[in-house]
């Protein structure tokens, strides 16, 4: 028989819970006019970061008004790509949170955190090229959701020197997330405080760390939300985001928890569906507007999508992997960013969801952004800038989907007048005859040379226009062959294979010269002679 880690937790009766929400409460208030370090509370409006907000709320409320000494801050990161249902019910519980704190002259202080703009998710994807994460290229969690929240803390620890981050984990949620916090227990300062592993001069403190789902729920739903919020409506979207439609307080134990419904990000390709946005869909006709979510997330989650990529890494090296096929290994080139035409494909799909949402969502949802104008505006620096994709091609995408001219608040001079036109950009690729190399060659060296004309000093320039040689001036398959070159000569190197090493370095399709045969003399040539050479 299986043992999972909700089993290993201790089984409370109600009157048990009970003691327990009064020792956490005593250890909170204790722990508080301890000392001046302040606090941090995790809140992303789900069931977890709400219990503990509310037990940290009505413990810290229930002291005089005189030792609510210090300011705890609530912080939530928006990462742009939430459940559209989510991030709305995330930012009105922050005005509320905001509000009833005023109100009740209690120091909490919420915050919305977002990802810096270069590392938000499209302009990641769609500006970059970075593929759609996976779990050997998990680049989405680390920028869209860690880095931020890590800053503030950050922040707060240099401001004040030390930091308390406070959380809503718990050992029953998986067997990994009990690992962790079982090996963090040896370390362990005082009870639920553990030092952050992340983060030096900050503990992480977790007051609900034993508690099973039904008793969340039950706390939720037998204690009214001090902020104004509803505990109801939390428990109904849960419910609602659950395919079953079921929850464990009604149902035997056999019944699949709510919390197991994981609110997250709408693309998220890290899960095989997005069982919580499918079911909303599945389980409440007036959320039908939301397929277009799903239909695209369907479309960017593909398992092999090798020929939507260049064969070069982002900054123009080829990069090779062993690949196992069929029992047999492969030596191949890794691939890297999505194309020049598979970035304008999803700029378009997400721009025509965007335009299919706010037609058919409820008047209160209309507004809503898939993209914002600032992510817009940095996609198409990058596309013109980093890429030298001077044709421009964004704001035509944005106004033939649209049906509105784009405006980019950011535009600078140089982008203001492109290098060539459309009908110039087209003569160019004619003219390079289909080559797709010696196309992108052109153009980059062209729009290197157009970046540096108006600077003062063009030192760079020789270093960049060496780069885009390096990176551009050879075809795929020569590319590669190089690729597996250099390989080969590392790995003689790291053998000390020298008979391999002068085979790889010697000249390529050139007779050995004999033993103590004098070189030729070179001819007496002329730069006239090479251009206009004799006939024979």
């Amino acid at each position: 028989m299986l043992t999972t880690q909700t089993d290993l937790l201790p089984v409370r009766t109600v009157t048990d819970f009970l003691q327990n929400i009064d020792l956490l409460t005593k250890e909170i208030q204790n722990l508080y006019c301890l000392d001046d370090i302040p606090w941090v509370i995790g809140y992303s409006g789900g069931k977890d970061s709400t219990a503990v907000l509310q037990l940290v709320w009505n413990a810290i409320a229930a002291l005089p008004a005189n030792r609510r000494h210090k300011l705890i801050h609530v912080i939530t990161t928006d990462t742009g790509v939430e459940n559209p249902f989510i991030s709305t019910w995330v930012r009105k519980s922050l005005q509320r949170i905001e509000t009833a704190a005023t109100g009740q002259n209690l120091p909490f202080k919420p915050h919305l955190l977002r990802p810096a703009l270069k590392h938000t998710y499209w302009v990641s994807l769609i500006g970059k090229g970075y593929p759609a994460p996976r779990l050997k290229f998990r680049w989405c969690t680390g920028n869209l959701k860690i880095d931020p929240s890590n800053q503030f803390i950050r922040n707060v620890i240099r401001t004040n020197g030390e930091a308390i981050l406070i959380l809503g984990i718990r050992k029953a949620e998986s067997s990994k997330r009990a690992k962790v916090m079982k090996k963090l227990e040896e370390r362990r300062v005082r009870e639920r405080l553990s030092p952050n592993a992340n983060l030096p001069n900050s503990l992480v403190y977790s007051p609900i760390e034993n508690w099973l789902t039904k008793e969340v729920w039950m706390y939720l739903m037998q204690w009214e939300n001090p902020w104004g919020n509803s505990n109801k409506d939390l428990f109904t979207m849960y419910r609602g985001a659950t395919v079953d439609n079921e929850c464990p307080l009604v149902v035997d134990t056999s019944t699949p928890s709510c919390g197991s419904s994981r609110f997250g990000c709408w693309v998220c390709t890290m899960v095989d569906k997005d069982t919580s946005l499918e079911a909303m869909i599945q389980n409440d006709r007036e959320k039908e507007w939301l397929q277009p979510l799903v239909d695209f997330r369907a479309e960017l989650d593909i398992f092999n999508d090798r020929d939507k990529r260049d064969f070069r890494r982002l900054r123009g090296s080829v990069q090779l992997f062993e690949r196992n096929l069929d029992g047999k290994i492969s030596i191949e080139p890794i691939p890297g960013p999505y194309t020049k035409k598979w970035r304008e494909n999803w700029l378009r799909k997400l721009l025509q969801a965007e335009a299919k949402l706010r037609k058919t969502a409820p008047p209160e949802m209309r507004d809503i952004t898939l993209i914002t104008p600032e992510e817009l505006s940095e996609i198409r620096r990058i596309w013109l800038e980093e890429k030298h994709e001077f044709d421009d091609r964004l704001p035509q995408i944005y106004e033939e989907v649209t049906g509105e001219p784009f405006q980019d608040a950011n535009r600078t001079t140089q982008s203001e007048t492109p290098l060539l036109g459309a009908d110039e950009w087209s003569i160019l690729k004619d003219l390079c005859d289909e080559d797709e190399m010696y196309f992108e060659l052109t153009t980059r060296l062209l729009d290197i040379e157009r970046q540096y004309y108006t600077k003062s000093k063009r030192s760079g320039i020789i270093g960049d226009l060496e780069k885009c040689f390096d990176t551009s001036s050879r075809s795929q398959a020569e590319a590669i062959q190089n690729a597996h070159q250099q390989r080969d000569i590392q790995k003689a190197i790291d053998q000390a294979d020298v008979s391999t090493l002068q085979q790889q370095l010697s000249p390529k399709n050139e007779p050995p010269l004999e033993d103590n045969k004098p070189l030729p003399e070179p001819e007496n040539q002329t730069w006239g002679s090479l251009k206009f050479p004799t006939d024979p």
